[in-house]
């Protein structure tokens, strides 16, 4: 791939649910199913996508109750596309909008796979543990009868 970072843009609108679901298997993320993104995604207080060539190629998104809490997530850039810093420039829009709009006080939160914690660490994100720590468990699909 030739193009460069300035060819792909980024939209200040995150996916709809298929670009969604496809793109977090594409970046390896757990799957979501359509019906969840379908009721989850209206609840997005932020989101971006990056696009090429008309097709979504990242994202990222920002969940909370616009007050107290906020949580970015869903960050996710397909991998024919990672090591480019689309990863940085989806995190810059983001953080711009939290600085923004984010009330002081406001608890800012993200989970950081592997090596990911370097970047968000450029936007001020520091580890908690042992202090706290990620805890989370994934809702089984309901027995089908």
């Amino acid at each position: 791939m030739t193009e460069t970072i300035d060819s792909i843009e980024l939209v200040e609108r995150f996916p709809d649910v298929d670009d969604y679901c496809r793109l977090r298997i594409a970046a390896g993320m757990s799957p979501k199913t359509l019906e969840a993104a379908r009721c989850g995604l209206p609840n997005t207080l932020y989101g971006v996508s990056l696009r090429h060539d008309g097709a979504v190629v990242g994202m990222g998104r920002i969940i909370g109750d616009g007050g107290c809490f906020y949580t970015v997530v869903d960050i996710a850039v397909e991998p024919a596309y990672q090591k480019r810093g689309l990863g940085k420039r989806i995190m810059t829009a983001l953080d711009a909008w939290l600085r923004a709009n984010a009330m002081p006080s406001a608890y800012v939160t993200l989970v950081a796979d592997g090596d990911a914690k370097h970047l968000y660490a450029q936007f001020g994100f520091v580890e908690t543990a042992p202090f706290s720590v990620n805890m989370e468990y994934v809702v089984a699909a309901k027995p089908q009868g």
